[in-house]
């Protein structure tokens, strides 16, 4: 009995420790994963761009003639004074040398002029004797008819004869004039640079700072020829400063005015506030740096953080922009990392109580760079596995990964 009980109790033993090498040898072990815990939290929807700064109204100086602008008498960032401050000075522009036969030419109309001028005077000669002889006719003829010795249709006949000869004296006097023009006219022709020397000559048109504020650019420092219309300086004010971001056209249609944007990276402390004033009515194409064709639109925004607090921001300036397009204070939400396609679901791997991983198809709303918002599936508290691989499945056992 003694010998059978013991053989029996060694086979027991035999058939446990089988067993237990078989549930090891054959038992799937936890995958170890991250979990993070589904909470409410505000959310923020953001649309991204990087921006610059611009000052808002920029005053440009142009040349009204064409000629000589002078070296000029400010630099960039100079203060100016409205209607005091000289900012350029352009000088009428001098007359050309004159080759052989454009000065053969001028001298010919010189004296064209002259002659011309010279039939004007005896013409004006002529009409003035006219005038005086009429005027000596009508006098008699008057006299004769005060006396009853003429009839007044003579009379009549002298008076248009001497209103005739006026006529023709103030046309002589006008041809004249004219001719004296064209002399004028043909001897400006012949004059060279350096011929006219007189004050008159040398004057110079100095343009003064349309508004306070400083110089922004200064097109050309030295002294150089100009046309009418050239843009010779720059003006405005510093603080009077706005953003323009060029956003693809697929983001600026969510947009409208008054949404709220922080700029951040603009080289100080903090982020500045802003507010979208604009969203230009007219897109454009750019060529990214992937060599892709994108429509993009610019939109304006307005500072609002205060000068003192933004000084050193000036023109010109890099920032980067967040403008929320959608933000709430209390929102249900899962970690993007976590989420996956089912079909034409979204789903997520929860962390059952019994160390298992659960498929969950979870209905999303509003999405940001980091997380999702949870309308339905899900509640606060439960843990999710975040980027889980190909080993996660449902039911499979789970452990959380020990933080590093």
């Amino acid at each position: 009995m003694a010998l059978k009980a013991r053989t029996g109790l060694t086979v027991a033993l035999g058939a446990a420790l089988a067993l237990g090498l078989g549930w090891v040898a054959f038992r799937t072990d936890p995958v170890p994963v991250d979990l993070h815990p589904v909470a409410r939290a505000p959310m923020q929807v953001t649309v991204d761009a990087d921006a610059r700064t611009r000052i808002a109204e920029i005053y440009e100086v142009a040349a009204p003639i064409s000629g000589i602008a002078q070296r000029s008498p400010v630099r960039e960032g100079d203060p100016v004074i409205a209607g005091e401050t000289v900012v350029a000075i352009v000088e009428p522009a001098a007359s050309s040398l004159l080759d052989a036969r454009s000065r053969i030419q001028a001298e010919a109309s010189v004296r064209e002029a002259e002659a011309a001028l010279y039939v004007a005077r005896s013409q004006l000669d002529q009409a003035e004797e006219e005038v005086t002889f009429a005027r000596s006719d009508y006098q008699r003829t008057k006299t004769l008819v005060d006396r009853g010795v003429a009839s007044v249709a003579r009379l009549e006949t002298a008076e248009q004869r001497l209103a005739t000869a006026q006529a023709g004296a103030e046309a002589a006097l006008s041809n004249l004039e004219r001719a004296n023009s064209a002399l004028d006219r043909a001897r400006a022709a012949l004059i060279e640079p350096g011929a006219d020397d007189s004050p008159a000559a040398s004057c110079c048109v100095r343009l003064t700072a349309p508004i306070d504020g400083r110089v922004l650019t200064v097109e050309t420092v030295s002294e150089r020829p100009v046309t009418a219309g050239a843009r010779l300086v720059s003006v405005g004010r510093p603080d009077d400063l706005e953003i323009v971001a060029d956003l693809l056209s697929t983001d600026a249609v969510r947009l409208s005015a008054g949404m709220h944007a922080e700029v951040e990276r603009w080289g100080g402390p903090g982020t500045l506030a802003a507010t979208l004033t604009k969203i230009e009515p007219s897109g454009y194409t750019k060529v990214s740096a992937l060599g892709i064709e994108e429509q993009r639109v610019d939109a304006i925004f307005s500072i609002d953080t205060p000068i003192a607090e933004r000084s050193a921001l000036g023109d010109g300036f890099s920032v980067f922009l967040r403008i929320v397009e959608w933000e709430a204070p209390d929102v249900l939400q899962v970690p993007l990392g976590a989420m996956f396609r089912r079909g034409q679901d979204w789903a997520v791997f929860v962390a059952a109580p019994d160390g298992t991983a659960r498929l969950q198809v979870i209905e999303i709303g509003r999405r940001n760079d980091l997380s999702a918002q949870v309308l339905s599936g899900l509640i606060e508290g439960q843990q999710v596995i975040t980027h889980p691989s190909d080993a996660i499945f449902d039911g499979v056992p789970i452990v959380q990964r020990a933080a590093p």
